[in-house]
């Protein structure tokens, strides 16, 4: 079993609230991390997933079955399939507020969360799982075939990479035909398919609501309804853009990108490493892979942004601490010769920015003029985690 980083956040936040909310995409590893807590705690839990319908039949009237377990924690999977359960747990969080009485276990959809800080506000932490990161599969090593196929566990650890491709689309399947309505997205399955296939070709480039709707012959305003639903199924990653003082024209489009590469990769029929290493969009592969990390990773507090004026001078990544820029960060795909675009330092001189690293998928680390630090990714992630 791979360890997941977030575990000892999970067990930190089950020490402290009542109730601790675990969302993350399907499959991405919930119920597997949870299994695991559990089962380090032996007889002191009790589990539910109400996808059994043999559980959902349990959990008819939850304030009985619920109010048995005072002494243990609870685990329910599949929390969003029932909304009347959380005004239950605020009255059994009200009459015992000991610590760890509930780990709720969710897929990423609005229900969930508006669900958790509206009845259990003050009561609740919510965490979220993401994709799995190279710190959390053996490192630097296994960069090319987590790049590749993904941060998904059943996609990363399949037997070979045809397997993981048929996994990943299947997933996309499933998402589309049924795991979007499941989730409370009334979403036509062949529009999400076009719409989803376009913006694996827009991975890492402003979002255009008005074009992107032309192209699918939908309305600008359900386009962007279409990204506000994968976005609330933490499927999209919707960097937006630092645009402070300066006085220069500065871009104000957020920029979108899939939030796992082997998604990407499998919407743009890109099998293997081999393949990407010759695919056009080799460069916003890896931009939107480091980006995946750098969500990960990022201490409390601090929030990632990309810098670009109109006049296309970019920075990939700001990091910001309590929304000021401190490290910024230029993702390039070439691993022999990698060096930043003359935009990257004007935006590091104009915003004073004296970290400046280069993240590439190489093993080395350099010094190059001006400031520049080129990192491996892996040794990126160590210095992020340690801000």
């Amino acid at each position: 079993m791979l360890a997941r980083k977030l575990e000892k956040n999970i067990r930190s936040a089950l020490s402290r609230f009542p109730v601790v909310t675990l969302v993350g995409a399907r499959q991405s590893g919930k119920t597997t991390l949870a299994d695991k807590i559990a089962g380090d705690l032996a007889l002191r839990v009790h589990f539910y997933d109400l996808e059994d319908p043999r559980h959902a039949l349990a959990m008819e009237d939850p304030l009985s079955a619920l109010g048995a377990f005072e002494d243990k924690l609870v685990i329910i999977d599949e929390a969003q399939r029932m909304p009347s359960l959380f005004p239950v747990l605020r009255v059994l969080v009200d009459a015992n507020r000991r610590p760890g009485r509930f780990l709720l276990l969710g897929s990423a959809s609005p229900d969930l969360r508006r669900q958790s800080a509206e009845s259990l506000a003050g009561r609740v932490q919510t965490l979220v799982l993401r994709p799995l990161t190279l710190d959390e599969v053996g490192g630097q090593a296994r960069l090319d075939t987590l790049w590749a196929r993904g941060g998904f566990p059943e996609a990363f650890l399949s037997a070979d990479d045809d397997t993981s491709m048929e996994w990943r689309n299947a997933y996309l399947r499933d998402l589309v035909e049924r795991d979007l309505s499941l989730l409370g997205f009334d979403l036509p399955p062949e529009r999400m398919r076009r719409f989803m296939l376009l913006l694996a070709h827009l991975h890492g480039q402003l979002w255009n609501a008005s074009s992107l709707a032309r192209t699918l012959g939908i309305g600008t305003n359900t386009a962007s309804r279409y990204l506000d639903a994968m976005s609330q199924t933490l499927l999209v990653r919707r960097l937006e853009p630092y645009y402070r003082n300066l006085g220069k024209r500065l871009t104000k489009s957020p920029k979108i990108y899939l939030a796992d590469s082997g998604l990407a990769h499998a919407l743009l029929g890109i099998p293997d490493k081999t393949a990407l290493l010759g695919h056009p969009s080799l460069g916003a592969s890896w931009e939107g892979f480091v980006l995946q990390h750098l969500d990960a990773s990022l201490p409390a507090g601090w929030d990632v942004a990309f810098w670009r004026t109109a006049a296309g001078a970019e920075i990939d990544f700001l990091l910001l601490k309590n929304g000021q820029p401190e490290v910024a960060i230029e993702a390039k795909a070439n691993a022999t010769h990698p060096k930043p675009a003359r935009g990257f330092h004007q935006g590091c001189d104009d915003l004073k920015i004296n970290r400046r690293w280069l993240v590439s998928p190489g093993n080395e680390t350099l010094a190059l003029p001006q400031g520049v630090e080129v990192l491996p990714l892996a040794e990126c992630l160590a210095r992020v985690r340690e801000l």
